[in-house]
């Protein structure tokens, strides 16, 4: 698992902007660059000094460090750190000598971390099928500015949601997942059952599209298709998720039926990252409503939109400052 969601991991291609590295190769200006290190390693002591005295040397002014040590496995203890600074005004310092001279530190310490300039908007692809509440919120966030992303292009795999995403000014495409065999899946009815050529041809066009849109995650706002092992392998710790549900609760299809008909007094949304285990991958936020026995079944489906909306927009902001760490099958985050 890499260091820090959403980027390359491992000290070689550490500091990785995905989709928009050459950001980084402008020099300080007056009033300072800013920029973002992530990173984990295995715990030991003099970590935090040694990154900060290079910070220091390099001519950067820290504006805000967290770190977290983790020390519930004997022996086995990781460090992670999320350090936020400026470069000194007047500084020689550019986004590749601050990487370059960064990754003697990290190789002493067996590092995994990224380097990302704060200036440079994380480009997303967001997947829909049929309900938009998702991707309104999203993109609505996004003119308020209180989302700091860019979003190229709204895919979905059925056309519904082309005047929506149109209506907010960004491109549609509308790309095909096939006709769905018989069969339920947890992703919606029927998905998990779809011809398998016509999910490979899906698949490979959305991959084109992560290519050529140079898009560094993609998010999930209620796409109602599994996607393939394979896929989840290429991006591993760069797809988000919203589950209908508050996980591991009510997996699969039509999870407010599912809490009516045990009569829960709280349901909820849970954001997480994919992987090939369906609906299990890294938890990033959960929002959580308190329902009683008078709510029907549409009125959790209502009360439970909201709480998916609110769950994904602090899960894709988190993820765009660059403030998610993967830690096996958990994460850190540093609000």
């Amino acid at each position: 698992m890499p260091a820090a969601a959403g980027g390359q991991a491992g000290s070689a291609a550490a500091g990785g902007q995905a989709g928009s590295a050459a950001a980084g190769g402008q020099a300080s200006s007056a009033a300072g660059t800013e920029y973002v290190l992530t990173l984990s390693c295995p715990d030991r002591v003099g970590i935090v000094h040694a990154v900060a005295a290079y910070l220091h040397q390099a001519g950067c002014n820290v504006l805000d460090s967290q770190q977290f040590g983790d020390r519930v496995d004997q022996g086995s203890g990781r460090f992670f750190m999320r350090v936020h600074v400026e470069t000194v005004p007047g500084a020689p310092l550019t986004y590749e000598s601050l990487r370059g001279g960064f990754a003697a530190v990290a190789a002493e310490f067996g590092m995994e971390w990224e380097l990302h300039d704060t200036a440079v908007q994380p480009r997303v692809l967001i997947l829909v099928s049929k309900a938009g509440h998702c991707l309104n919120d999203l993109l609505y966030r996004r003119a308020a500015e209180s989302l700091r992303i860019d979003v190229p292009l709204v895919v979905g795999n059925h056309p519904d949601l082309a005047p929506l995403a149109a209506a907010h000014g960004v491109p549609f495409e509308h790309v095909p997942a096939g006709p769905a065999l018989a069969g339920p899946s947890s992703a919606g009815p029927a998905s998990a059952s779809t011809d398998p050529l016509a999910r490979q041809r899906s698949e490979g066009r959305l991959l084109d599209l992560v290519g050529e849109l140079g898009i560094d995650f993609v998010v999930l706002a209620r796409y109602m298709r599994i996607l393939s092992p394979e896929l989840c392998a290429k991006m591993t710790g760069r797809i988000i998720n919203i589950h209908h549900s508050f996980l591991p609760s009510f997996k699969g299809a039509r999870p407010y039926h599912q809490a009516h008909a045990h009569g829960v007094k709280l349901i909820g949304a849970t954001a997480h990252y994919v992987t090939a285990d369906l609906d299990e991958g890294p938890i990033i936020e959960q929002e959580v409503a308190r329902v009683d026995h008078s709510d029907s079944p549409e009125d959790l489906a209502a009360i439970g939109r909201d709480a998916e909306r609110v769950a994904l927009a602090r899960a894709v902001r988190w993820h765009a400052e660059h403030r998610v760490l993967l830690h096996g099958r958990r994460t850190v985050i540093f609000r």
